[in-house]
């Protein structure tokens, strides 16, 4: 088996793909999803949503941003918070970790702190938040 992709309910499904083109991904596929076979697959009634799917030449691992229109979704909890139960976030290895940084900065991605290095590695990593809270890590290995 292998990671197929990546779902992330969004409200904002134009800022959620520009956000993830910043970080080198592009729009493979996005519809509009309704019927009976969607509402079945995820378990609701009457699904009308209108989703995408992005996919980077870096990476085999695709992004699937769906933004549902019925039933409206309910409101997170603080969900950006790094201890939080369930996923929380998406890493992303990067060759030169200061100028991701400065780039998505520049960008409106809000990093949570300085780069840090973890000492038993020399890894170099920073968490940043996008749109509707989505949390991204930067890390770049020290042999890199």
């Amino acid at each position: 088996m292998r990671l197929d992709h990546i779902n992330i309910v969004v409200r904002d499904l134009e800022g959620a793909i520009q956000f993830f083109r910043h970080l080198g991904f592009e729009v493979g596929d996005e519809a509009d999803l309704s019927g009976d076979w969607i509402s079945d697959v995820v378990g609701l009634k009457e699904v009308s949503a209108r989703y995408a799917r992005l996919s980077s030449t870096t990476s085999s691992v695709q992004i699937e941003l769906i933004a549902y229109r019925h039933p409206p979704s309910p409101e997170p909890p603080d969900i950006a918070q790094a201890n939080r139960i369930g996923y929380r976030h998406i890493a992303f290895q990067v060759d030169n970790i200061d100028s991701e940084v400065e780039r998505l900065t520049a960008a409106g991605v809000h990093f949570l702190s300085p780069v840090h290095t973890y000492p038993r590695t020399g890894k170099q990593i920073v968490y940043g938040r996008g749109p509707e809270n989505i949390l991204i890590e930067l890390a770049q290995y020290a042999d890199r």
